[in-house]
């Protein structure tokens, strides 16, 4: 079972979900697309909370509010967590999770653990500006308190759905692979036209150079610069 949620319509169309439990959360784990964040209470028990961002969109494209909703989401699906006030949420693109043979189900570490801190003081929506950073480093909010608000507002979206995850990713993974065909048949194309139009160009250019008029000689001048007949008659005689 795979929870989802839809995000306030002001930040755009963005879907949130998580798993029911750790079984579940392996397979997300196991079966996400590029374009998800994932989400967890740091150090703590908690819910794996992931968001679907837009192709060709990256960590750094969330916008203040969309990332309200995710921690506050994940904060509240944690049982120490949602008690607490303070709390620390990490996040990071899906392919920097790192999941190894040792660990337990619904288990998770990081490609790249470096981690970047990024205090967001939610009560008030002040925002510490922060430096730029990469994309697979995992980043880390601190969630001063749960805001039932914004928790209230996303559960009567919640919609629940037993999706095969495999098949989902399969899907994406074909109609990847059927995209990249299409345009390497598009790339050869235009290639093979260039080759032609370059080709025609070049045989335009050389027939031009054989018609220079100063390399040009008119009957005129050939009957000019040779003799008549009657004339090669009278040398012959």
């Amino acid at each position: 079972m795979v929870f989802y949620f839809k995000a306030r319509p002001d930040v755009g169309d963005y879907t949130i979900f998580m798993g029911l439990d750790k079984h579940e959360n392996e397979e997300l784990i196991k079966y996400g697309f590029p374009e998800d964040i994932w989400f967890h209470v740091d150090k703590m028990s908690s819910a794996h909370v992931y968001l679907r961002l837009n192709k060709a969109q990256t960590i750094d494209d969330i916008s203040e509010g969309l990332l309200e909703d995710c921690i506050q989401l994940v904060k509240a699906n944690s049982i120490q967590g949602n008690k607490m006030n303070n709390v620390d949420v990490v996040y990071t693109p899906w392919y920097n999770l790192k999941k190894t043979p040792s660990m337990d189900v619904g288990q998770v570490g990081f490609h790249n653990p470096k981690m970047v801190n990024i205090y967001i003081y939610i009560s008030h929506l002040i925002t510490a500006s922060c430096t730029s950073i990469f994309l697979d480093f995992v980043k880390t909010v601190r969630v001063e308190k749960r805001m039932n608000e914004i928790v209230n507002r996303l559960n009567k979206t919640k919609v629940e759905r037993t999706p095969d995850l495999k098949a989902e990713r399969e899907s994406v993974n074909a109609a990847e692979r059927a995209e990249r065909k299409a345009q390497s048949r598009d790339k050869k194309k235009r290639e093979e036209l260039e080759r032609l139009e370059k080709e025609k160009q070049a045989e335009v250019r050389s027939y031009k150079s054989l018609m220079v008029s100063e390399k040009m000689t008119s009957n005129k001048q050939i009957a000019s610069a040779n003799k008549s007949l009657e004339e090669l008659e009278d040398d012959f005689m």
